[in-house]
């Protein structure tokens, strides 16, 4: 019988002296260790992703539209940290959503961190740009911490101070920020729940209840960026740019999903067709199904989500060919984007919008 054996108790009664008077020891420091190192660990994965950045579209969106908007630069700043969060966090768990290989040329960062890790990367980041949103929120009366509890509501803020900004007229306030990020995320998440549902449950949606979804998921950070500008406008504070905000978004969707079928440069990034090898019901790929209903293929290779040439190519010669569904796609494209254009001439104009509406025009 082997013989196991055991530290002596005078040895294991010593190192248990420290939990002696535990209480008074916690109590007494810092409600938190965390050190520099650990922050940096945890977010590897979310650098990982920054490291390479995109097109950098929305920042430049953000610059177009404080052109009519003048946010001073301090809260400008912050505005641009609070939408590159929640963006590159959105992506952290899009592509373990969508099960994607490459983000921007690279291996997804799940891949490399794995996805509990990641989730959990994405998750953190979300409040740290509700950290980041306090430097925008209006100074707040506080509860004089010698005064008894029933003197306030017992949450330790009272209501917002009154708005001194000078501008009554506003459509967004200083004190709606959270309402304002809270009501778009859920709006994010709703689109990107239909999205699922559709691909999961191989439901093929109404061309209104695509655009619905686009609407909801791919405008909720340009809205965000949009609607925290114009709280805190020092010009132009009752124009409402939230519609035209609406539109650009749900043309950059349909012309992202044209790219992803059609684009070199996509395929270099993404992965050739990577919406088939999804299972995503994109803009063409919806006009495709409904316009021939009875005929199944395109379907199929969704429920396949195939990872080689053959039946992608096959799918996009169908969709070009038989449904005229990037002729669809195009024209489409060139309605909305007239129409920008001509939202952009009501409001004034603005030679950076336009500039980047030059930039995504996408020749038939």
């Amino acid at each position: 019988m082997r013989c196991i054996s055991q530290p002596h108790p005078n040895f294991v009664m010593v190192n248990a002296d420290k939990y002696d008077n535990f209480l008074s020891t916690i109590c007494g420091t810092s409600s938190s260790t965390w050190t520099d190192a650990q922050e940096s660990e945890l977010l590897e994965p979310y650098t990982y992703i920054t490291a390479n950045p995109g097109k950098e579209i929305r920042g430049k969106l953000v610059e177009g539209f404080n052109l009519w908007l003048n946010v001073p630069e301090e809260k400008l700043k912050v505005i641009n940290r609070v939408v590159g969060l929640l963006h590159n966090a959105s992506l952290l768990v899009d592509d373990i959503e969508d099960d994607s290989q490459l983000r921007r040329g690279i291996p997804v960062a799940h891949k490399i961190y794995g996805v509990p890790q990641t989730i959990n990367t994405a998750n953190y980041v979300y409040f740290l740009a509700y950290q980041e949103l306090s430097a925008l929120r209006p100074t707040l009366r506080r509860r004089d911490p010698t005064s008894s509890a029933s003197s306030d509501s017992g949450l330790g803020d009272e209501s917002p101070a009154a708005d001194k900004s000078g501008f009554p007229d506003r459509i967004f306030t200083e004190s709606d920020l959270d309402l304002v990020v809270n009501a778009e995320l859920m709006s994010l998440h709703r689109g990107q729940g239909m999205d699922i549902l559709w691909r999961d449950t191989l439901r093929c949606p109404s061309e209104d209840e695509y655009v619905d979804m686009v609407k909801a998921k791919t405008g909720g950070l340009l809205r965000i960026a949009v609607k925290l500008m114009m709280a805190c406008a020092t010009i132009n504070t009752n124009v409402d740019y939230v519609p035209l905000t609406d539109l650009i978004g749900i043309y950059f969707q349909i012309r992202d999903d044209y790219m992803n079928l059609q684009s070199n440069q996509y395929a270099d990034n993404k992965g050739f067709a990577e919406d088939l090898s999804e299972g995503k019901f994109s803009f063409p790929i919806v006009h495709g199904i409904l316009e021939k209903p009875e005929n199944r293929q395109i379907m199929n290779v969704l429920q396949k989500r195939p990872k080689t040439p053959t039946l992608k190519h096959h799918t996009i010669n169908y969709l070009r060919d038989t449904t005229k569904s990037f002729d669809y796609t195009l024209a489409v494209l060139k309605k909305l984007e007239q129409q920008a254009r001509a939202e952009l001439k009501r409001l004034g104009g603005n030679p950076m919008l336009s500039a980047i509406l030059d930039k995504l025009h996408v020749d038939a």
